[in-house]
């Protein structure tokens, strides 16, 4: 597969996609990555993944990332996490992430990619879900 056919499948994948090099700089990001978090690829390529990090998580998330390089591997590789993020607009939003390190031929880390894709609306109906089965526990008289 010729690099030009895979740059137009990362382009037009569903999901979210993005690449960070080693110093957590965005060097990918694809029209899906526009949509679910408002910043355009001109906007977000060359910042930091804190532009879409809430900043009470980025501590823990540059501790994770760290590590994941430093191990050139993630606990959390074929896993989707939900998470939190932030849009453009400054909303909170939920995403679910994928992640894998990627190694160039010869097993060097280049960096992180990561797959998103927007789960706030499902999020927002399970709580709302677990709330009120919470309220129907507490409704129930004791035996």
């Amino acid at each position: 597969m010729d690099d030009q056919l895979m740059k137009e499948i990362l382009d037009q994948a569903p999901d979210a996609v993005i690449f960070a090099d080693k110093s957590g700089l965005i060097t990918y990001w694809n029209a899906a990555a526009e949509r679910v978090f408002g910043h355009s690829a001109n906007a977000a390529l060359g910042q930091s993944l804190d532009l879409i990090i809430p900043e009470a998580q980025r501590e823990a998330h540059w501790r994770g990332f760290d590590r994941a390089l430093a191990a050139g591997e993630t606990k959390y590789w074929g896993k989707a996490l939900p998470m939190r993020a932030v849009r453009a607009d400054a909303e909170t939003i939920y995403v679910e992430l994928s992640f894998a390190i990627v190694k160039s031929g010869g097993g060097e880390v280049v960096g992180a990619l990561a797959f998103a894709r927007d789960i706030t609306e499902r999020w927002t109906q399970d709580r709302e879900m677990r709330r009120r089965l919470r309220e129907l526990e507490n409704a129930q008289p004791a035996h």
